[in-house]
């Protein structure tokens, strides 16, 4: 998956994830899992398609300091729920601070929507509040017709 701008790389491997750190960008810095428990968050990697970019060993990843990603840390984070089959939703989107403006992000999105071609979906649906722009350059749109969805939960 070279989408993502050179040195970064996407992984779909779970074993590399750094799981706390997940956690705290979304619990603490996403507008839509603010407050989300680590055992909802493992949970949903647990049983989610998971995306993660990473920075090259030695490489603080866009981080002056040096500070998380020290080593070749994970940079940045995508969830996807699937089937595999006819359906997927794309959540968790998620790029850290200090790699925003890079690239990573498109980049990302490029990586999971190239991922899930091979499996001819019908839909792949998204819930953005900012970003709408991004995704409309990978082919996102709004649906043609809102009013035929509904959803349960007001969360």
């Amino acid at each position: 998956m070279a989408h993502v701008p050179a040195p970064y790389e996407v992984s779909t491997d779970p074993a590399r994830l750094d799981r706390a750190l997940v956690h705290r960008w979304l619990s603490t810095d996403a507008y839509w899992a603010l407050g989300r428990s680590r055992a909802q968050q493992d949970t949903a990697i647990d049983h989610s398609l998971n995306f993660g970019v990473y920075a090259p060993a030695g490489d603080p990843g866009g981080d002056p300091g040096g500070g998380l990603r020290a080593g070749g840390g994970q940079v940045a984070y995508a969830r996807v729920v699937t089937d595999r089959a006819t359906f997927a939703w794309l959540c968790d989107v998620y790029v850290a601070r200090e790699a925003r403006g890079a690239g990573v992000g498109s980049g990302l999105v490029a990586a999971v929507r190239d991922h899930l071609a091979p499996y001819r979906l019908r839909r792949v649906l998204l819930a953005t509040g900012d970003a709408h722009g991004v995704y409309a350059r990978f082919g996102f749109a709004p649906l043609a017709d809102p009013s035929q969805w509904m959803a349960l939960g007001t969360a």
